[in-house]
């Protein structure tokens, strides 16, 4: 029956699917909707960000543990652009991830301007996720009472990479391991190989 529809339409609705995946992938994590986040994933998805590397279970393990230590991320998205490749897909986007945090004393909130990067594909007609990665950009820290300064002596965050550098220094600070190598605007190298990688698994080139 598809044979019969136009290839624009066919694509227009697969463009539409992965929108709405990546979407609902973000929300779950979000609101903590943890079966509706395993759902988004393939049991063989490789999610690279700077708190975790691994695989869906433990990935969506992460998330219930970091949700139930008081870290409560929240995500604005910029429009998604999809570009597909027969039963593989890339999809870019930009986003901000919002994190209330407490340093110093200071109630505040951490944001870390980031490009997400997903890797989709089509198995037995469905699309699923088979890889997350996140290239930083920068972050800011903004105290929540206007007046108040959250002091850090540079000395503190100096061995942090400059895209994300109070993002590793509040996450070390909460125990996690974060990756020092990931790929971020201080390091264009590392950009230019994930995106090499990421679009030449979908027979792209970038």
């Amino acid at each position: 029956m598809s044979e019969n529809i136009p290839k624009d339409v066919l694509e227009s609705a697969d463009i539409t699917a992965i929108t709405q995946l990546i979407l609902r992938e973000r929300e779950s994590r979000d609101l903590g909707r943890w079966e509706q986040l395993r759902e988004c994933y393939w049991p063989d998805a490789l999610v690279r960000v700077s708190w975790f590397h691994g695989d869906r279970e433990g990935f969506v393990t992460g998330s219930m543990d970091m949700a139930r230590r008081g870290i409560p991320a929240k995500h604005r998205l910029a429009p998604i652009l999809v570009t597909l490749a027969g039963d593989r897909a890339v999809a870019s986007l930009t986003a901000i991830i919002d994190l209330p945090v407490k340093l110093k004393g200071i109630d505040g909130t951490l944001s870390t301007h980031s490009r997400f990067l997903y890797r989709a594909e089509r198995r037995d007609g469905r699309w699923g996720i088979m890889g997350f990665d996140a290239i930083y950009m920068r972050d800011e820290l903004t105290p929540s009472i206007s007046g108040q300064t959250i002091s850090i002596d540079p000395n503190e965050v100096k061995p942090f990479r400059a895209s994300y550098r109070m993002l590793s220094y509040y996450l070390q600070s909460q125990g996690y391991d974060v990756d020092s190598n990931l790929a971020g605007e201080d390091r264009p190298e590392l950009v230019e190989a994930l995106n090499r990688e990421i679009y030449g698994w979908a027979g792209l080139k970038r």
